[in-house]
């Protein structure tokens, strides 16, 4: 079994019991505190998972125009996934404690270098202890593996110029809260509004009130009713820094959907530039 979007606290358990070749990922993250995830994990984590920083291993480098969460250079977080002990054909099972956006950025990032055997943890850390998981101290090191073998990116992106020349035929779907996408509030950028012509589809509104995602079927009919097409064509995912847009991604994809175009600079890039437009209410 090799899952591609999410997996079950009990599927993973089977897998552990087996001894599949396994690497397990903690994503856990704050953005108002950058430090909480490792504390967090620190005192408790899945056995055997080891700790992956939104800010040190998810993104790249940020230049003031490029947006909070850039997305890392490929060759960086090739070698990276090798110290991790991820290589062609080995499970990856990412997961946090906050619904899983964290968690589905990793998962977005491993499918862009090429490697498809990658999931995340539907319910994440709740959903481990609800079905009788425990939590360890430990921290054990991967056997480090050489860079991963990059395949063509199998996850598309569009940039802000390209994204400019197309607000007219693409849907763009933004993953912020509902205040933060009317411009009512702006906590972490320094504009507030949205990008002319998206709509709003907050990240937790793909989950259950337990923290897991929705049925496949009940995402496909709330993503179909927003006027997503079986294969996502034309879909652009953007949030404030294309963390949380990676969300309604895997969403798309695990509601059978198909892969839609991610905006990694978002609206903390887009806002940057004074000359793009701006659409608040």
């Amino acid at each position: 079994m090799h899952p591609k979007t999410l997996i079950t606290a009990a599927e993973l358990q089977g897998l552990l019991s087996a001894g599949s070749p396994l690497v397990l990922l903690d994503c856990s993250f704050d953005l108002a505190d950058p430090a909480a995830g490792e504390r967090g994990h620190a005192t408790g984590h899945l056995p055997g998972a080891q700790y992956v920083h939104l800010d040190r291993d998810l993104a790249g480098v940020k230049n003031g125009r490029n947006g909070r969460h850039p997305l890392p250079d490929r060759a960086d977080f090739a070698a990276r996934a090798g110290r991790w002990g991820i290589g062609p054909g080995v499970q990856v099972v990412a997961y946090d404690a906050q619904g899983g956006p964290y968690a589905a950025r990793a998962w977005w990032l491993l499918q862009w270098l090429g490697h498809l055997q990658a999931a995340v943890l539907d319910g994440g850390t709740g959903a481990w202890l609800a079905a009788g998981g425990h939590l360890a101290t430990d921290t054990p090191g991967a056997a480090p593996l050489p860079p991963y073998p990059a395949a063509a990116p199998a996850m598309p992106t569009i940039d802000a110029q390209a994204l400019l020349a197309r607000l007219s035929d693409v849907r763009i779907f933004d993953a912020r809260a509902a205040e933060r996408y009317r411009g009512d509030v702006e906590p972490l950028d320094a504009v507030a509004g949205h990008i002319p012509g998206a709509v709003n589809r907050f990240f937790k509104d793909n989950l259950l009130p337990d923290g897991r995602f929705k049925p496949a079927g009940q995402l496909r009919t709330e993503f179909t009713a927003l006027g997503v097409a079986p294969g996502a064509a034309g879909v652009v995912q953007q949030c404030g820094s294309g963390v949380t847009a990676c969300h309604n991604l895997l969403a798309l994809a695990h509601a059978g959907l198909g892969t839609s175009t991610l905006y990694p600079g978002s609206w903390s890039e887009w806002s940057s530039d004074a000359s793009r437009p701006v659409a608040k209410g």
